[in-house]
């Protein structure tokens, strides 16, 4: 009888031990048979700037001698998609937050219309260090928000002046001071699932030295712009991919 009574509870302990085994191991497998999404602590990708649509906001003021009234306009809208490259350094925190950096090239300018009947363009080729931070699904193919700021140095100047596009003066110069030596900007954008990038860029100081001189004349005096672009891209990870699997029995043994 005594026997008995100490078998009960045993047996009892027992079948509770085994139900709750199965319980784990059964989530166990269905979390493993399902898979948690896909997650690099670091990799390579390249920039998020692509096909670059840009404007200027340009603020043109007469000397003192002559009024020094100012104007306000818009540039027009500049395509450029040669030569816009580079590669961003990832560095995922946990799955909702990340970090990165990196190095590109652009290819940055504006479009305005003379009161004089011509058509101006200047652009450099700049090459950039970004740094900023991601919110979202850090894993692979999946969407997220990002923001930061860099600094631009720009490498090479180029100027354009025509009225009939095939009568065009123009001229280009390696590290010129027709613009600042350095170029500080912040940006934002998002990354679709499937990679496709849109990223906002602005410049909040002049893009022009309106102290520098060609031909004897300050071609930028009394100019200030502000440069603005919208980048389209497709974001794609360099090197080789992570093993999913243990990845994926390594995260389930720390649950």
């Amino acid at each position: 009888m005594i026997n008995k009574f100490f078998l009960l509870p045993l047996l009892i302990l027992c079948m509770s031990a085994s139900i709750v085994y199965g319980r784990k191991s059964g989530g166990d497998t269905s979390v493993l048979k399902k898979g948690l999404p896909p997650l690099q602590k670091f990799y390579v990708a390249n920039s998020f700037d692509g096909a670059m649509f840009s404007t200027a906001f340009i603020q043109n003021t007469l000397p003192s001698v002559i009024g020094g009234s100012s104007t306000n306009s818009t540039g027009t809208l500049r395509f450029s998609w040669f030569f816009n490259a580079g590669f961003t350094f990832n560095f995922n925190l946990s799955r909702h937050i990340g970090a990165f950096t990196g190095i590109d090239l652009k290819n940055l300018g504006l479009i305005q219309k003379g009161t004089d009947g011509y058509t101006y363009k200047q652009r450099t080729y700049n090459i950039g260090a970004p740094v900023g931070l991601k919110f979202g699904n850090m894993a692979a193919k999946s969407a997220y928000l990002f923001l930061g700021g860099g600094l631009d140095v720009p490498i090479n100047y180029k100027n354009k002046k025509f009225e009939i596009r095939s009568e065009k003066i123009k001229y280009n110069e390696w590290f010129s001071n027709a613009t600042p030596a350095l170029m500080p900007y912040v940006f934002a954008g998002f990354v679709l699932r499937r990679g496709l990038s849109f990223k906002m860029q602005y410049y909040p100081g002049n893009y022009l030295n309106p102290d520098y001189v060609h031909n004897g004349i300050k071609i930028n005096a009394g100019e200030n712009v502000q440069l603005l672009y919208l980048s389209v891209g497709v974001s794609m990870k360099y090197g080789k991919k992570p093993d999913f699997v243990k990845q994926h029995v390594s995260e389930l043994n720390t649950m």
